[in-house]
């Protein structure tokens, strides 16, 4: 009882003393409300009760226990994905991501080890130079990668992550990705073996701040004579992913220069893999939620008299 003879609000509502029966079947009641509301309200994007508009990100569902394969077992498959997602500083949606993604690809049953390539400097952000990164310090263990955007969640299980080895496999199409839908798109989540990665040079270095570093990376596949696929038979349409990424909350650093208006849809022919210049802090192994990365903080170097866009001043 509370001092001065009250009682707590809630026992008020039931007449008497409880014992302790009923006080386990009402705890038992409001956890398995809790759990509903939960399954509820942790759905994909979509419109939001109380008329909210599309597109509105909301929490993805916890996924189960990761599920870890057997070294010798041969359902798995013989290749090994080294998953590169370029990062900084959205750790929410990174909490998310990990053990979604380690559960989305045991169930697939592909071998995959999940990297996050952490910008720690302090220039601009340039998601192909940490992914040139990510390719370089990836090991042999792994023969093929996925460029993937940290907030991008794939809903539908028939989407394909497997061995690309006919070409570049672009997951996140333009007729499925929510946002982007013009035809050259190849960002959001794009396969290649490591071998077409190489045979393209990597991704330029010269792109800091967001976008147009994909669309300049469409072009070193044309020119590798390289062709494109996509996913057929997904019938989701916009509903295949879900974007975590709230545009209110976190604003893009679109902020283009006189020098780099002038450069941004050039392909840079020479710069790629072979020149990435780059340090790094420190590497970590951890676990989120059980699911297995690896955090590679990475010190990225600018030339500012090639690209002096690389610093907000």
């Amino acid at each position: 009882r509370l001092r001065g003879g009250g009682s707590p609000p809630l026992l008020r509502l039931f007449p008497g003393r409880l014992s302790a029966f009923p006080l386990f079947l009402l705890a038992l009641l409001l956890g398995f409300a809790s759990l509903l509301w939960l399954q509820l309200s942790c759905s994909g994007e979509g419109p939001s009760p109380g008329g909210q508009h599309r597109g509105v990100p909301r929490q993805p569902c916890p996924p189960p226990a990761p599920l870890q394969p057997p070294e010798e077992e041969p359902s798995w498959g013989p290749h090994r994905l080294a998953l590169l997602v370029p990062f900084r500083e959205r750790f929410e949606e990174l909490l998310a991501f990990v053990p979604y993604m380690h559960h989305f690809l045991s169930k697939k049953r592909i071998r995959h080890h999940i990297f996050i390539l952490n910008q720690v400097d302090h220039f601009r952000f340039n998601r192909a130079s940490l992914i040139n990164v990510g390719f370089l310090e990836s090991g042999n263990d792994t023969d093929y990668i996925a460029m993937h955007d940290v907030d991008l969640l794939p809903l539908n299980e028939h989407l394909d992550y497997s061995f690309p080895e006919a070409g570049p496999f672009h997951v996140a199409s333009p007729e499925l990705h929510p946002l982007y839908h013009y035809k050259t798109y190849v960002g959001g989540i794009l396969l290649l073996t490591k071998q077409h990665y190489e045979l393209c040079n990597g991704m330029s270095n010269r792109f800091w701040g967001w976008g147009r570093e994909d669309d300049e990376f469409y072009r070193r596949i044309k020119g590798a004579g390289l062709q494109v696929r996509r996913p057929s038979g997904i019938t989701t349409g916009y509903e295949t992913f879900q974007h975590l990424h709230d545009p209110a909350w976190r604003k893009r650093d679109q902020k283009r220069i006189a020098a780099q208006k002038q450069e941004q849809f050039k392909v840079d022919w020479e710069g790629g893999l072979n020149n990435v210049r780059y340090r790094i802090e420190s590497r970590t192994d951890l676990s989120v939620a059980g699911a297995p990365c690896t955090v590679l903080n990475i010190l990225l170097d600018c030339d500012t008299s090639e690209t002096p866009w690389c610093t907000f001043g």
